[in-house]
């Protein structure tokens, strides 16, 4: 290959130093959401990030854009106070409602998959994914924004868990560390199907579970133990878990 200044104008140059601005809005827009002094403070420059983005990324009417997602602050706030109180209610280890909004990486992710769930709505599908990739890099948990997650949404501990683009979770869910709600298949030609499950009302999935497929139900009531595959109809009410044989025995 030749170098750089005889190759130049060769490739086709992206605004890869978008990365940064995305990470400074996404922020900006997380204080802005539960500091009602940063708010006031800060909106107009966090919409200016807002629209150069927007504009970096050609679309038509970035100002149309930041009005109908702007609209919709106010129900994410009150969908996020409902998590974070099924967090504080489900944890054990969780003292205040206080350390879930400042502490808590699931809190964290599930806030940012929220936010950038509208803009994927609005159509806005770089700039939201690139929201999700930000906060995936601080906490470890990869939730596309095209996932479709109802109220009071629970995650412990949360590393390494991954909810594909078409998943469908429904309310009171539980879902902790290690968990993958991923395709059986990945071909492009299913990029317009439903690829990656479904779960329904109060299921539980415990950690290092993998569910698959876009047809794949998890009947509401039912508990996912650690460690399970899944490629098939779960019933409401199941439990269904991994049996592994251990064996502990003395040295003498």
């Amino acid at each position: 290959m030749n170098n750089t200044s005889e190759s130049k104008g060769t490739f086709k140059s992206y605004n890869i130093c978008l990365k940064d601005s995305v990470k400074s809005f996404t922020k900006g827009l997380f204080y802005m959401l539960f500091d009602e002094a940063y708010a006031n403070e800060n909106r107009s420059s966090v919409k200016k990030k807002f629209l150069k983005i927007a504009g970096k990324l050609k679309h038509n009417d970035g100002e149309l854009l930041w009005n109908q997602f702007e609209k919709q602050f106010s129900k994410v706030r009150a969908q996020l106070d409902l998590d974070a109180e099924a967090i504080e209610n489900n944890d054990p280890a969780t003292k205040s409602l206080e350390e879930v909004y400042l502490a808590y990486p699931g809190f964290h992710a599930i806030a940012i998959y929220r936010l950038s769930h509208e803009l994927y709505k609005l159509n806005a599908f770089v700039v939201s994914r690139m929201m999700s990739e930000y906060v995936h890099g601080l906490t470890g948990i990869d939730i596309h924004p095209g996932a479709t997650i109802g109220d009071s949404f629970f995650i412990d501990h949360g590393t390494g868990i991954v909810i594909g683009e078409t998943s469908i979770i429904k309310n009171d869910v539980k879902i902790y560390q290690g968990v993958t709600l991923g395709g059986i298949q990945v071909k492009k030609s299913l990029s317009s199907t439903k690829r990656h499950p479904t779960i329904e009302d109060n299921v539980t999935i415990y950690a290092n579970a993998t569910i698959l497929g876009g047809n794949i139900i998890i009947g509401k009531n039912s508990t996912i133990g650690a460690n399970v595959w899944i490629t098939q109809y779960v019933p409401e009410n199941s439990l269904v878990t991994y049996k592994s044989e251990i064996k502990i025995s003395t040295r003498s």
